[in-house]
């Protein structure tokens, strides 16, 4: 082969890979470029949404809304929402006037049953702060006992704005049985309009503490307080 002519051909070789890799770099350059232009766009976007007035309202709404929801909140814990508290019959009024949604058990210390249902509600009463959970021993509160023809226990009686609408006597509405859920004791209290539908469906069944599942009746041999299904 004539050496001019590999030559010749070498040093086109080299031209061409010279002029592709100019190319390659200038193809890189344009797309940094493309990039910087792009990453500058979107922070003028930004810019122009942080400054919308519409959107710093919207903010402003959400945070005031958080804040008069947090200030509820407290307002109800001082009038002892938020926890399952046990009350004497001298303040059985006040409590249940005190609320415009109140949970009281009546309730009787040696009743298994009575036991279960202290469970659920100590479960429920941190989630529901819109109502008052509460309790009363049945022995203690003879007057209100009578008043509100208490004959079974453990008795659940429901109140709105002082005035009782409601209750759950027994776990007749409950399956006649021991193990219910603490969810499905809840979804009772829902359907019977004493505390609301959590939007959140987490599982809010605290199972089992402390609270042994066998099944057994309790009931009273004196007086108008009976354990029954």
């Amino acid at each position: 082969m004539d050496p001019d002519s590999v030559k010749s051909t070498l040093s086109g070789l080299a031209f061409g890979n010279v002029m592709a890799a100019a190319a390659r770099d200038y193809q890189k350059k344009l797309l940094s470029q493309q990039k910087v232009q792009t990453s500058t766009n979107e922070e003028v976007d930004l810019d122009e949404l942080m400054d919308d007035p519409e959107l710093e309202k919207l903010h402003a709404d959400r945070i005031a809304s958080l804040k008069r929801e947090a200030e509820k909140r407290q307002a109800l814990k001082r009038q002892g929402h938020g926890e399952y508290r046990e009350i004497s019959e001298g303040d059985f009024l006040g409590e249940v006037t005190g609320s415009e949604r109140v949970i009281c058990h009546f309730y009787h210390r040696e009743f298994y049953r009575c036991k279960i249902i202290d469970k659920h509600l100590k479960a429920l009463a941190p989630i529901h702060v819109n109502a008052k959970f509460i309790k009363l021993d049945s022995e203690n509160a003879p007057f209100f006992i009578t008043k509100l023809a208490v004959k079974t226990l453990p008795c659940v009686i429901l109140f709105r704005n002082g005035i009782a609408f409601d209750r759950v006597v027994g776990f007749q509405d409950l399956g006649s049985k021991d193990d219910f859920t603490t969810k499905a004791f809840e979804n009772l209290l829902i359907k019977k309009g004493i505390i609301n539908d959590r939007k959140d469906t987490e599982d809010s069944d605290a199972e089992d503490d402390g609270v042994d599942n066998k099944s057994r009746n309790v009931r009273s041999s004196t007086g108008n307080n009976s354990d029954s299904d």
